[in-house]
């Protein structure tokens, strides 16, 4: 027997009220007590539950697919809460140990970073203690150095039993990481039990040996149904060895989350168990689990008092109408679970299911990382997280008394040592940041990054692994680029090729022989293909629009030769050898074209001054010539390197002879980057890369590639002095070619 008493008049649903208001009691739903009673009316359980039914009055009439989708989003996501992966680690960054006036141990981070990728640096830190972690940003001032006190101060710690000290450790970046990850923060894990009209009890529910066709069909739009054993991804508790919680699960990832399903009809089932004790094991230990019950609006409802569990603190009632094909959602949530959203729309109908299956997965993970804030869990957190501290902090304890700078500021070398002291300190933090580099990488391959959509899901693969795009290409690539889901290729013999991503499908011929594409680049969001055709004093770069190529291809036109682009010519670009532009998110598109030992500069112009406007096929008359540089011998590989504002100080880099210089765009001054150091030279790229606003190159030739940052700038200056983010690696083979 099941006896339901809505509060809707006691002191406890009046104070709910007052402490959540109206709006919430009106998106979030009503509280109700719901008590479960055996034949001989003797109570075993009872509990508070918020329930969200979409809509006041359940029973009224609705039209499907009439309401107003809310917004769906993740709610504290961990890119912005786990701020030592994103800021802290695999950069330079100090780390203190300290007990405060009660004699508990904490810890203090700090680095010096860019403010929202503005280019304005500021300190971030971040204090640890057992009652959890405090993240400030301030002001940074190159006039005055903040001390570590002064950053506590901030923080609202005056008093210590111990002032702080660093630690000099490399491996504290390993527990820093361990730290910050909290329970459910990636990856997560939701029970689903199917549950057949009628159903009122577990045993019951978990005793269903199959589903049916509209729950398998619900499975379906849940995720992929995947083979444990062997399986590599995330595992949710289920064994990828022996068989012995089924043999296949429901796995998706979603939004960079790994999430697997513990589906109670996938679980091992027994025939002489009533109870299934298999099968609650997994489901009765999710914080959130999905029930799917079979049967219409009017069938009796699922309770959460009918699932004896301690641990499960949200239940989802699903419910499929075959007669208009949608789905209705209703939310249990134990009545310590802060509100989470989205809140669920009025009536809460889908018949739309990949926008109900974006609403339950959001709701889900919202939902457990909610229940992670309730007392029970936070009160376990923080146990684990004092646990954590104190270990450190006697494993230190031997440490404390040597190798320790009790009062240093946080820069990045020591200006005041002897040179023998900074050469010391400037090798120890290369170390340290090469260590925490490797286990970026490291947690990033594991699937464990915050939000890390590349390396999660069915084809996780290493970052160095290729994937084959065409096997069995009759033709020697000269150079290509994607465009969507497919390739443009440049060929030896065959002109220029569209391959599609489905293998059945033939190449498509874009531009036939005549046109030898050299270089190209795809710029989707621009609307544009730039390339560089034919050699020598014939060469030119070409601009077309990809939007004119795209109804070439679909009304099926002639392919273009190159008595065709005639009018996509860049003509003061004739005899050029190489081009490169800009691939930082800059707003206006720069090309440097280097014909012999001179630099073109030229820019498109802003689209109100374009012809985009009066529907021009070629895009020519959008480019401008702003200046030319003379160098002292032809460049073999070029990048170019956006400067902090923009004005005056963006660069050229250049390889020549045996060096790489880079030349600032605006005064043509040459500033020497790198010399190489070998008899012959390879050279095979120069790529910019940005990092919190920050430029580097990385220079390719030979077998190496040599990371250098060149900013911030010193006006229109480019600091490239050593640096302790510096570093190299080698490849096994000679490439030809590298980009991103």
């Amino acid at each position: 027997m099941c006896l339901t008493i809505r509060l809707c008049s006691s002191s406890a649903s009046e104070d709910l009220g007052c402490r959540r208001g109206d709006f919430s009691r009106k998106h979030y739903g009503s509280v109700e007590l719901l008590i479960s009673s055996d034949a001989d009316g003797a109570i075993h359980r009872a509990g508070r539950f918020r329930v969200e039914n979409g809509s006041l009055d359940e029973a009224s009439d609705y039209t499907p697919g009439t309401w107003r989708r809310t917004d769906v989003h993740l709610e504290n996501p961990e890119y912005h809460t786990r701020w030592y992966f994103k800021y802290f680690l695999g950069k330079v960054h100090q780390n203190y140990v300290g007990t405060d006036a009660e004699k508990n141990p904490f810890y203090l981070s700090v680095v010096l970073s860019d403010q929202n990728n503005q280019r304005v640096p500021q300190y971030r830190a971040i204090l640890w203690r057992k009652t959890g972690t405090l993240k400030i940003s301030l002001p940074y001032s190159p006039t005055k150095t903040l001390s570590v006190k002064s950053i506590l101060s901030a923080m609202n710690m005056d008093r210590f039993e111990k002032g702080p000290r660093e630690i000099l450790n490399p491996e504290i970046q390993k527990v820093r990481v361990t730290q910050e990850r909290q329970p459910g923060s990636v990856n997560f894990k939701f029970g689903v039990l199917f549950a057949r009209d009628g159903q009122l009890t577990d045993d019951e529910m978990f005793s269903n040996e199959t589903g049916s066709e509209n729950f398998d069909k619900f499975l379906n739009l849940l995720g992929d149904t995947v083979t444990l054993q062997g399986w590599a991804g995330y595992r949710g508790g289920l064994d990828t060895k022996n068989d012995t919680t089924g043999l296949q699960s429901i796995y998706t990832v979603y939004q960079g989350h790994e999430l697997m399903f513990h589906v109670s009809t996938m679980l091992p089932y027994s025939k002489e168990n009533k109870q299934q004790v298999e099968r609650k094991r997994h489901i009765g230990n999710d914080i959130v689990t999905i029930v799917f019950q079979e049967g219409d609006d009017a069938s009796s409802s699922f309770k959460p008092s009918m699932i004896r569990s301690h641990f499960t603190h949200i239940f989802a009632l699903v419910r499929y109408n075959s007669q208009n094909d949608s789905y209705r959602l209703k939310i249990f949530s134990e009545e310590s679970v802060p509100l989470f959203g989205p809140p669920l729309p009025s009536p809460p109908v889908f018949t739309d299911h990949h926008e109900f299956r974006d609403f339950l997965l959001v709701k889900l993970i919202n939902g457990e990382k909610a229940t992670l804030e309730t007392p029970t869990f936070a009160q376990k957190r923080q146990r684990t997280l004092d646990m954590l501290i104190r270990s450190l902090y006697q494993d230190l304890m031997p440490d404390l008394h040597k190798n320790m700078l009790n009062r240093r500021s946080f820069s990045d070398v020591l200006p005041e040592s002897p040179k023998s002291a900074r050469k010391k300190e400037e090798a120890r933090q290369a170390e340290f940041v090469r260590i925490g580099q490797a286990l970026k990488l490291k947690t990033i391959v594991r699937g464990d990054a915050p939000t890390s959509l590349v390396t999660t899901g069915l084809c996780r693969k290493e970052p160095w692994e290729s994937q084959s795009f065409c096997s069995t290409f009759p033709y020697e690539i000269i150079c290509a680029d994607s465009w969507g889901q497919s390739l443009l290729v440049a060929t030896d013999t065959a002109g220029v090729l569209m391959l599609d991503e489905t293998p059945t499908l033939p190449p498509v011929q874009v531009f036939d022989k005549t046109m030898a594409v050299k270089q190209m680049h795809i710029l989707e969001p621009q609307d544009l293909l730039i390339t560089r055709a034919d050699k020598g004093k014939d060469a030119r770069l070409y601009v077309f629009r990809l939007g004119g190529i795209k109804r070439g291809l679909e009304e099926r036109q002639l392919v273009r030769s190159k008595c065709d682009c005639r009018e996509n010519k860049l003509e003061k670009t004739k005899g050029c050898h190489l081009y490169s532009i800009n691939t930082h998110h800059g707003s206006e598109l720069r090309i440097v074209a280097a014909i012999r030992t001179k630099l073109l500069l030229i820019t498109r112009k802003h689209p109100r001054f374009s012809a985009v406007a009066t529907g021009a096929d070629s895009p020519v008359e959008e480019f401008q010539y702003i200046r030319e540089i003379c160098l002292c011998d032809p460049p073999v590989v070029m990048a170019l390197v956006d400067g902090p504002t923009g004005e005056n100080d963006n660069m050229i880099c250049v390889a020549y002879k045996h060096q790489f210089d880079l030349i600032n765009e605006s005064t043509g001054d040459a500033y020497r980057l790198h010399h190489v150091d070998a008899n012959r030279v390879n050279f095979v790229a120069a790529i910019d890369v940005y990092e919190d606003g920050e430029a580097g190159l990385l220079l390719c030739y030979n077998y190496i590639c040599y990371y250098k940052k060149v900013c911030p700038f010193n006006g229109s200056t480019p600091m490239i002095q050593s640096n302790t983010s510096d570093f190299q690696f080698s490849w096994n083979q000679m490439p030809n070619a590298i980009g991103r």
